[in-house]
């Protein structure tokens, strides 16, 4: 699950880390009352999205001329017109895709004179199971470009879980950042805070770009980024109240009140699975029969017939699906459960595209059955590679 910018500084500031003085806003209103909270004279209005890339972005409403998403104002008015400018308006940024994201929330800021911008960022090490801090010189710029032409300029240093945080790390990642002196025990400080709010918060990813060095010599965090371990919510019921739905997909909100496992993808063959590997396997079989999947959908394995239904219907509502493969190996989910709710969802639902299905394993002869009988047009596969095969040639049919 991820949060807006404001969202993850305030609970980086609840573990003593530095941030600058900011107000959030839903409305031009409350962005002026809120600069007039800040000290000035110079301010800082950010939309408030899911994704990267704000300040270089553009509006789809405003002319080429318009500014990003990030951007200073020296006044009131200055921040009542950015403000204006923002809200309501769709931002693009090379993380949103051409469609862009609305922007609903502003964060105004206190401005910070810049000295030096850095990079740091903690996050889950898969291939160690250690938590990895990754620090750069390189700060408040694209890090994957930094990571392609530059390496040499990006340190990681892992830290054992088991072990926690020791005093090496936080010299590691000071001297790292070639920081001397008291910035140096600056950096020291603020990596152990970061690693203490990674942990305690169950994170993913936690990003800080950039992390400043102020005229006055102090470091700072200036934009921050965190997601959390969505199986770990349950533990933060104040984080999980954080969530805006309204960032996320329409069918993602709704697949998660059913409790499936569902990602929208841009092809056209809808996939209901059980279980994550197989998903992928039928994924990766319908793209090497030429069609390309239209979703990510794992039913788990306990499935009930109301949520099969919920499945079926989810992914009918994607006008892109031209065809659907349903791949079930029956083990804790049986395939008589998985038939009941493929019929009773195509009774609720006028399906207009093809439909293969491929049943194997606990009560398959009772689902077959129960599918030949249901007077549905229902193409049934007698393995991956048939039913893949299958889907492709109707879907190719129908055009």
């Amino acid at each position: 699950m991820n949060i807006h910018e404001y969202q993850a500084k305030d609970l980086l500031s609840q573990h003593g880390i530095a941030i600058p003085k900011g107000i959030p806003a839903m409305s031009v209103e409350e962005a002026v009352a809120g600069a007039k909270e800040l000290p000035g004279p110079l301010y800082v209005v950010k939309a408030q999205i899911h994704a990267g890339g704000r300040g270089k972005g553009s509006f789809k409403e405003l002319g080429p001329d318009a500014k990003g998403g990030v951007r200073l104002a020296k006044s009131i008015e200055e921040v009542e017109t950015h403000a204006r400018e923002m809200l309501g308006n769709t931002l693009v940024t090379v993380q949103t895709g051409d469609a862009g994201k609305e922007v609903n929330r502003l964060y105004v800021t206190d401005g910070v004179d810049i000295a030096k911008e850095y990079y740091l960022a903690l996050l889950v090490d898969r291939a160690s199971g250690q938590v990895a801090m990754v620090a750069s010189t390189e700060g408040g710029m694209d890090i994957e470009a930094v990571a392609h032409d530059t390496p040499e300029r990006i340190q990681t240093i892992t830290i054992d879980p088991a072990q926690g945080f020791m005093p090496h790390h936080g010299r590691a990642v000071a001297f790292a950042l070639k920081l001397e002196g008291d910035l140096n025990k600056q950096a020291q400080k603020l990596a152990k805070q970061l690693y203490e709010a990674f942990m305690a918060n169950d994170c993913a990813m936690l990003e800080i770009n950039p992390l400043v060095e102020t005229e006055d010599g102090n470091l700072t965090v200036l934009d921050s980024k965190m997601s959390f371990d969505s199986n770990a919510l349950y533990r933060h019921k104040d984080i999980e109240a954080l969530r805006d739905v309204t960032e996320e997909d329409e069918a993602e909100v709704e697949a998660s009140e059913y409790d499936l496992a569902y990602i929208t993808l841009d092809g056209n063959i809808g996939c209901m699975v059980n279980g994550a590997g197989l998903a992928m396997a039928t994924m990766d079989i319908i793209k090497l029969n030429g069609a390309f999947p239209a979703n990510f959908l794992d039913v788990g394995g306990g499935a009930n017939k109301e949520k099969v239904t919920a499945a079926f219907k989810l992914i009918l509502k994607d006008p892109a699906v031209e065809g659907i493969l349903v791949n079930i190996f029956g083990g804790i989910m049986k395939c008589d459960i998985i038939a009941e709710g493929i019929v009773a969802a195509a009774k609720e639902v006028n399906i207009q595209v093809p439909l293969v299905v491929r049943l194997e394993g606990t009560n398959v002869e009772k689902g077959k059955e129960i599918l030949a009988n249901s007077g549905l047009a229902i193409v049934p596969a007698d393995d991956l590679g048939d039913a893949a095969r299958k889907i492709v040639a109707e879907v190719n049919k129908a055009k």
